[in-house]
């Protein structure tokens, strides 16, 4: 089966999109259990109870963890792993004129997850001293061995490579945090300022969410890990309104998030795009309704991420297919992993779905999991085919037969530190065609058809089969090419026969990502951001349906 990789402009590997690797350790185990000791002795140098939030980690932090996996392992941990999370959260909203927003929080804390037989304990603290770290360490045994009493059981975790100091930064030129909220709301508002100059536009919100999180993971196989994750999220949503006051129509989803720096924001234009975008909520409003039926639907990757991540991205993670998240968030109509892997047609031959942790730009790209595992690369669908899942080191052994993959694809993750790790949405991208196929080309194999931009309501079933989807803007195709605006319409379908009807995809230069910051999923909830590439694409005979 041919897997063609992610072109080189929409990738970048662990090696080559961050700070660079390091794999020599400077400090030995020894010397960090001797700064434990001489940091408890003082008192202060850990923190007793509300710690200073560091800039970067160093020693200190890394003689925390290594404590707390000690101890784990001494309280009869068969595995033990051990995290630092530093999360910064900021948000600036504007609405019209006015500043709405203006938040920013810190969160600092550790946890320890342990393994006794067959069965996980997690316990956490904000507490970074020496001895509340021993007792999270020990509870988070005594949890695991309670668990194992309860449901006896034995659990093998996948084989992975070790990595004594190893570090990764979301590539960046801007740090979002080094910009001032004055300058970043300045920007919203002169953005707002050009969208109201549109006729009948009344209404203007707008937004910029930044993250960035450090994370210092360490493991009882001998792995150090810190990384520096960013993440940024812009948005405006504008709002026209008929000089009568009987008609109002939206533009939203205008820009998407990204694992990226605030030169991303820069690179939007939001200034020079906002009249372009108010101008189409204006047109909304004069737009016809569309004759529901079939027809041939021509999908820009602003809309279709979406439809990727509720039809592909969810179905296909294992723990979800094997019913571990059916209390709350449904199961996967790929199951069980025997009768599908391998067996399943989900599009055609040149369909190529890839699941990975490392392309440039993605919400859910990283260097390492908080398992300690490398940012993966792998296909999920091949020549159409569903072949694989997503999992973590848990979860391999347990379709290993049926893909002959024994390692991790690295999927784990917890939101902060208060959150146990288990398995999360990497990104999950439709790779581009070979040929390069733009927009125009695209729309021009289409005769009578309809080309649908931006996100907007929709609604799958709790097997991720049945579905529906609205966008933001659509257009009517007629003999290949833009004609009339149409608005309040969806397209409805079941994923196998919607994937199966894919018959014109774009090539490289149409490649685009969409992202979303929300991706809910576990008891308790945890949030995971989450990035979508595909290229826009042709599907014949797709069911149109009115919304108003």
């Amino acid at each position: 089966m041919r897997i063609p990789p992610i072109p080189n402009n929409h990738r970048a590997s662990v090696t080559d999109c961050g700070t660079p690797i390091h794999l020599a350790s400077e400090v030995s185990r020894r010397d960090f259990m001797r700064m434990l000791g001489a940091g408890t002795a003082g008192g202060a140098l850990l923190g007793a109870a509300a710690p200073v939030l560091p800039q970067n980690f160093g020693d200190l932090e890394k003689a925390l963890l290594l404590n707390a996996i000690d101890v784990a392992m001494a309280s009869g941990a068969d595995y033990a792993d051990a995290r630092i999370i530093h999360t910064r959260f900021e948000a600036v909203g504007t609405r019209e004129y006015t500043i709405t927003q203006v938040q920013n929080t810190d969160s600092l804390g550790i946890n320890v997850r342990a393994l006794v037989g067959g069965s996980w304990g997690f316990s956490a603290t904000p507490n970074l001293n020496a001895d509340a770290v021993a007792v999270t360490a020990r509870e988070a045994v005594a949890i695991a061995r309670a668990n194992d009493q309860v449901a006896p059981g034995s659990l093998s975790l996948a084989e992975v490579d070790v990595y004594p100091d190893a570090s990764w930064t979301t590539p960046h030129s801007i740090d979002p945090f080094t910009v001032s909220v004055d300058d970043k709301a300045a920007l919203l508002l002169r953005a707002n300022e050009e969208a109201l100059r549109v006729r009948n536009v009344s209404y203007v919100t707008s937004s910029i969410l930044s993250v960035k999180e450090q994370r210092l993971v360490a493991t009882s196989d001998g792995s150090f890990v810190d990384q520096t994750l960013l993440r940024i999220n812009p948005s405006m949503t504008i709002t026209a309104i008929s000089a009568d006051g009987r008609e109002f129509q939206t533009r939203g989803s205008v820009v998407e998030p990204a694992g990226r720096g605030f030169e991303y924001v820069l690179g939007l234009d939001l200034v020079g795009n906002a009249p372009i975008w108010a101008d189409e909520a204006a047109q909304k409003q004069f737009a016809a309704r569309v004759d529901p039926g079939v027809w041939d639907l021509v999908l820009h990757p602003s809309n279709l991420w979406l439809t990727i991540h509720e039809s592909i991205g969810h179905p296909t993670e294992l723990d979800r297919a094997l019913g571990f998240e059916a209390n709350y968030a449904g199961t996967s109509f790929l199951h069980p992993p025997e009768s599908v892997l391998g067996r399943t047609r989900l599009g055609p031959e040149f369909m190529q779905f890839n699941g990975n942790r490392n392309e440039f730009g993605g919400c859910a790209t990283t260097g390492w999991d908080d398992e300690a595992v490398p940012a993966d690369s792998w296909p999920i669908i091949a020549d159409g085919v569903f072949v694989d899942y997503q999992t973590t080191r848990e979860q391999a052994a347990m379709i290993a037969p049926y893909t002959g993959n024994t390692r991790s694809h690295g999927c784990s993750y917890g939101q902060n530190w208060q959150s146990m790790p288990f398995q999360r949405m990497p990104n999950v991208s439709l790779l581009p065609g070979e040929e390069d196929l733009s927009d125009d080309d695209v729309i021009a194999a289409t005769d009578r058809g309809i080309y649908v931009e931006g996100r907007g309501s929709y609604s799958i079933d709790q097997q991720r089969y049945n579905m529906q989807f609205a966008g933001q803007v659509f257009w009517e195709i007629r003999n290949g090419r833009k004609t009339r605006m149409l608005k309040e319409l969806a397209y409805v379908g079941r994923t196998p026969e919607f994937w199966n009807s894919l018959s014109v995809i774009g090539g490289d230069s149409s490649y685009f990502l969409g992202a979303s910051f929300g991706d809910a999923k576990g008891q308790p909830i945890q949030v995971n951001a989450v990035s979508h590439g595909c290229p826009t694409s042709l599907f014949r005979r797709v069911q149109i349906i009115n919304t108003a």
